[in-house]
């Protein structure tokens, strides 16, 4: 065998080698910081001594600067259209029931609505009938408000609908959209949804054909102008909580009983 691999001596001559490489380096580093730590910066040359500082502060040198720089993640988007705004009044009750305009109420709800999702953490874009940001709109969800006739049909004539989006890439969630405003608006005003009523202007209401078509889209009927007038004008705050939380109950997919599209 060869002197190498059988000599005992040689060992703890290997071994006092590499210690005294370790003491080496370790005083190395403390002069460095001293050095650093106690030179006035001017007898450094091109800021050396920041860039040692910096060093030693981060305890990597040559680490800074490669880290991204911390965002604030995006708030996630609900559009939200006061039916009639922008454009026209929409119904106009006669002077004998307090010549109520339809754009009015419609909006004093929706501003609520925008109100009460922004509470909740949520970007809310309040819309109008024909808002320019309509085309090609992508959001969470995009619900429009609006009110029905100021007209006496007859004592049926009260509560209210909700129809979804029928052009949407995505039906099953327009469906969830309209069945969760249905469940949530009838739990917080404790009026009827009036089954056979809703129309084809609601179900192909412009809007539908301009917003992107993933975007889950429904109109809500709040309430009729004449029968339900004084609900919608004294308890906006009722009819504004039932949207809010029709949202929300799709957005959180929370439980709702089974229904199929009006």
């Amino acid at each position: 065998m060869s002197p190498s691999t059988t000599d005992p001596n040689l060992k703890p001559a290997r071994v006092g080698l590499f210690t005294h490489l370790r003491i080496v380096f370790l005083a190395g580093i403390i002069i460095a910081t001293l050095f650093t730590g106690w030179t006035e910066p001017g007898l450094l040359p091109s800021n050396l001594a920041e860039r040692f500082n910096t060093a030693l502060q981060s305890g990597e040198p040559g680490m800074e600067g490669i880290y991204p720089t911390p965002t604030a993640r995006a708030l996630q988007h609900i559009g939200i259209v006061a039916g009639h705004s922008g454009n026209d009044s929409g119904a106009v009750c006669p002077d004998a029931l307090g010549g109520i305009r339809e754009v009015d109420v419609n909006l004093d709800i929706a501003e609520r609505v925008r109100s009460s999702l922004v509470k909740e953490g949520y970007e809310v874009d309040l819309l109008t009938e024909f808002d320019p940001l309509l085309r090609n709109y992508s959001a969470l969800v995009l619900v429009s408000i609006h009110a029905d006739s100021c007209q006496y049909i007859n004592d049926q004539a009260t509560g209210f609908k909700v129809a979804a989006a029928i052009s949407t890439t995505y039906p099953e969630r327009a469906l969830r959209l309209t069945n969760c405003l249905r469940a949530r608006y009838a739990e917080a005003t404790g009026l009827n949804f009036h089954a056979g009523s809703v129309t084809n202007d609601m179900t192909n209401y412009h809007s539908f054909e301009e917003i992107n078509s993933n975007t889950p889209a429904a109109i809500i009927e709040t309430g009729f102008l004449n029968l339900d007038r004084d609900f919608l004008t004294q308890k906006p705050d009722l009819a504004a909580e039932g949207i809010t939380n029709g949202i929300l109950c799709y957005l959180r997919n929370e439980d709702i009983p089974q229904q199929t599209a009006p």
